[in-house]
């Protein structure tokens, strides 16, 4: 099994290095030296000085504001989709003619060997001036997974065996009403159908059926939301500050099968350290927490189940869940090589699950693990990051993201 586990990162990392001379034709050329003088490298770079062909387009030079549009192959792995195949497209473009923020869509198709098959469509599109931001999450998943129950003391000998397929559609229109302050209206819906569970009696099984309740829900109600984020680089932060607080209600009129509300506080911050140095230490807040009413099983907080899929390194997605998640990391990213090709993390968290938002956390969940870090795209700090977590029970496994985890 570890040989299998370490052809799939070989593979991973060639295939992705590989795809970057795609995307990478995008980049938008500009001095790349550090503040201390040093020329910053990245792997394209290295497939030129190999090749000795110029690969990287000056998209400073193009007259226009696109559409440009990229197609990307990667193979990667995680603890719980295994082997699976990606067909990534990248469609960026400017809405104003001083170019000062690009809008993006990214379209991902995905396909596991434990035939697991979804698609995800993410947009970040900035109009009027950047005054206007409309950000948006639009999934579909046909997934037989795995879920483990309630609370932070299920095991992971015996999950039960679930299958379903899901449809999200998230979408939030931003207005800046200060600088780098906006406010939101938004439209959330998690809808799942074709639910299937094991028929094997047992706590799970009991847990599934009392929150679930019938081989289909609906998830429907509005967003409000607030905002704040200073950072210059929300692709790899070098300092700076993000927040953002969304309350959550799903009406019955609207759709849902039931009212019930959340609230979603996501806050982080970074630093400098030592202040002169490229190293960051980085803190992230993410908590989900339940308002009122009973949500739907699959909609409940869960680790690994946020917008980008990132919580919890050092655990399976869906491994602890609950009817509130308080989740807290800090990572420490460091140079290894001072051209910035290569660069490392040491990161932990930890994460409780109480029952009610009154409850004294009594039971706290750790990880950590440690990381490497390849330069992708040096005019956009994007990063191939390459994580292994540990958590407690014997946990652990690889973790794969394009660009930093938070």
């Amino acid at each position: 099994m570890k040989i299998y586990k370490h052809k799939i990162l070989s593979l991973s990392i060639f295939l992705t290095i590989y795809s970057t001379l795609i995307i990478s034709g995008q980049a938008v050329k500009t001095d790349s030296k550090d503040n201390t003088g040093i020329q910053q490298i990245d792997v394209v770079d290295i497939f030129q000085l190999l090749l000795n062909k110029e690969l990287r387009i000056d998209s400073a030079s193009l007259k226009y504001n696109g559409p440009f549009f990229s197609l990307i192959p990667i193979i990667g792995y995680s603890l719980h989709t295994g082997l699976t195949g990606v067909i990534a497209t990248s469609t960026t473009f400017y809405s104003d003619a001083e170019r000062k923020k690009n809008s993006r869509i990214l379209v991902n198709g995905n396909y596991s060997i434990y035939h697991q098959y979804w698609f995800t469509a993410i947009n970040n599109i900035f109009l009027e001036k950047q005054k206007l931001h409309l950000v948006g999450d639009t999934r579909y998943y046909k997934f037989p997974t795995q879920t483990y129950g309630l609370g932070p003391d299920s095991k992971s000998s015996n999950p039960l065996q679930i299958d379903y397929s899901y449809l999200r559609f998230y979408q939030v229109a931003f207005r800046e009403i200060a600088t780098n302050l906006f406010v939101g209206l938004g439209y959330n819906l998690d809808y799942h159908w074709n639910i299937e569970a094991d028929s094997v009696k047992g706590k799970d099984l009991d847990q599934f059926i009392k929150y679930q309740n019938g081989n289909k829900s609906v998830s429907s109600g509005v967003s409000l939301n607030i905002q704040y984020d200073n950072r210059k680089n929300a692709v790899n932060p070098q300092n700076g500050t993000y927040a953002n607080i969304q309350l959550r209600p799903k009406l019955t009129f609207l759709g849902s099968n039931k009212n019930w509300q959340s609230v979603l506080i996501d806050l982080r911050h970074y630093i400098n350290l030592p202040a002169s140095s490229h190293n960051i230490l980085a803190f992230w807040s993410y908590n989900v927490i339940t308002l009122s009413g009973n949500p739907p099983y699959l909609d409940l907080p869960s680790i690994g189940w946020d917008n980008y899929s990132t919580t919890g390194r050092g655990y399976v997605q869906g491994r602890y869940t609950g009817r509130n998640l308080l989740y807290l990391e800090s990572e420490y990213r460091f140079s290894i090589t001072g051209n910035g090709l290569l660069g490392g993390v040491i990161f932990g968290n930890a994460e409780s699950l109480p029952t009610s938002i009154s409850d004294n956390i009594q039971r706290v969940i750790p990880a950590g693990g440690l990381g490497l870090r390849i330069k992708i795209n040096k005019f956009s700090g994007t990063n191939l990051a390459i994580d292994y977590g540990f958590g407690i029970r014997g946990s652990h496994g690889f973790f794969f993201n394009m660009g930093e985890v938070f």
